[in-house]
């Protein structure tokens, strides 16, 4: 069985905190990782179960009262618990009383987050990441905060990378041996996804739509978001497409990385990308297969940004690294894909080339972060499908895609 690097993390939430939520998205494993837990004091109920479902909406109080202690996963379907659940640990105080899972973000709710202030510890579970794959400990990212860059132990380059690209992190798309065969879940998970759990959370007035939207969407993936240019093509306002886009980062489909400035900077680009969650998903949504991007690698780099953009979070939720990710660009079309700050203010830059060879222009977006940023700028690497760690300044080197995950 794969280790999931989140594991200690919920079980030491569990050792001091009534309640722990982990969110993600649906098929990402957070189901295995969370019956692991199960103990004859806290057992599992789903609410994917109709009569467990028909059963909590109708009394959530008496629900949770008659459980005592117990692994609820899919808490999303009913809201009404998280309020049952509070009165429940109010009256008998005592860590690792509930585990929670959720395949939306239900503290996006403001009568829910509110609710469980204090006594609720919320924890992020993604797809596997491509160093739980492997069954490693991926610590790229912090020694990026040291200033450190070493050679990966084992290169993925060219058709491989495009390989691990392709099938994206979740474990039912790695469990199929063909690209076609991965295709054909990546593209049913969507239209699950879709149709079923947007319904749960919102009132969707075009719900036919939402296929095309979301093919729409993906070709903006690893770009600056143009709500007005979105919704154009289908006939969708500017306040709809944003309010769409808003429930597909509710369910995970995608996310948003905003973006990082100064006041050191005056002309910045205060525009967010937004980023599809999965390569796999994206690749889908795009059209787009392995022998297309073989015949065309300018198709490539949007679904590497995602797929890096993905690495990234996987590796920050894993950790105990307190870190938001951003993206940098000014009017000077000096752009760094990625920017990592930390709490206490030490910055990062991770450039992103789906080439092999790299040109001094292309370090301009890093070089210019790292001017920006000070004292506090503390690395930055441009990834590229390259076999050396190549140094180009004190705080700023070429760095293999396979990194990621050393």
């Amino acid at each position: 069985m794969i280790e999931r690097h989140v594991e200690a993390r919920v079980r030491d939430a569990l050792g001091d905190t009534p309640v722990v939520l982990v969110i993600g998205p649906r098929r990402s494993g957070k189901t295995t990782l969370v019956r692991r837990m199960e103990t004859d004091e806290r057992t599992y109920v789903t609410l994917d179960d109709q009569t467990t479902l028909d059963t909590a909406k109708i009394d959530p109080v008496g629900f949770i009262r008659g459980l005592g202690s117990a692994v609820i996963d899919e808490i999303q379907r009913v809201p009404e618990l998280l309020l049952a659940i509070k009165k429940e640990v109010d009256e008998a105080y005592r860590p690792g009383r509930f585990l929670l899972t959720g395949s939306s973000n239900i503290l996006t709710l403001p009568r829910v987050a509110d609710s469980l202030a204090g006594r609720m510890e919320t924890i992020r579970m993604y797809p596997l990441s491509v160093a739980e794959q492997w069954g490693r400990r991926a610590k790229f990212l912090t020694l990026l905060f040291e200033g450190k860059v070493y050679s990966p132990p084992h290169l993925v380059l060219g058709d491989d990378l495009l390989d691990l690209i392709m099938q994206g992190g979740f474990p039912e798309v790695l469990a199929r041996k063909s690209e076609n065969r991965q295709q054909i879940w990546a593209r049913s998970y969507l239209d699950s996804v879709l149709q079923k759990d947007l319904k749960e959370i919102a009132q969707v007035e075009r719900l036919t739509d939402l296929p095309k939207f979301v093919r729409l969407l993906a070709q903006y993936s690893a770009q600056l978001v143009n709500y007005s240019g979105i919704g154009a093509e289908i006939g969708m306002d500017h306040k709809t497409t944003r309010r769409y886009v808003g429930l597909l980062e509710q369910i995970f489909l995608v996310s948003m990385a905003q973006p990082w400035y100064t006041n050191a900077l005056k002309r910045i680009v205060k525009t967010p990308k937004v980023h599809f969650g999965d390569s796999a998903l994206l690749a889908v949504a795009k059209g787009i297969t392995k022998s297309r991007i073989q015949n065309d690698r300018k198709e490539i780099g949007p679904i590497l940004e995602s797929f890096v953009h993905s690495e990234i979070r996987k590796q920050i939720v894993a950790s105990d690294l307190d870190a938001e990710i951003y993206h940098f660009r000014d009017y000077s079309r000096n752009e760094v894909d990625f920017v990592l700050e930390r709490s206490d203010g030490m910055i990062v830059g991770i450039e992103v080339k789906a080439s092999a060879t790299v040109r001094s222009p292309d370090l301009k977006g890093l070089i210019t972060l790292a001017e920006a940023a000070g004292d506090r700028f503390a690395y930055g690497a441009l990834l590229y499908d390259g076999d050396q760690v190549i140094p180009r300044s004190d705080n700023i080197s070429i760095v293999p895609i396979s990194c990621l995950w050393q």
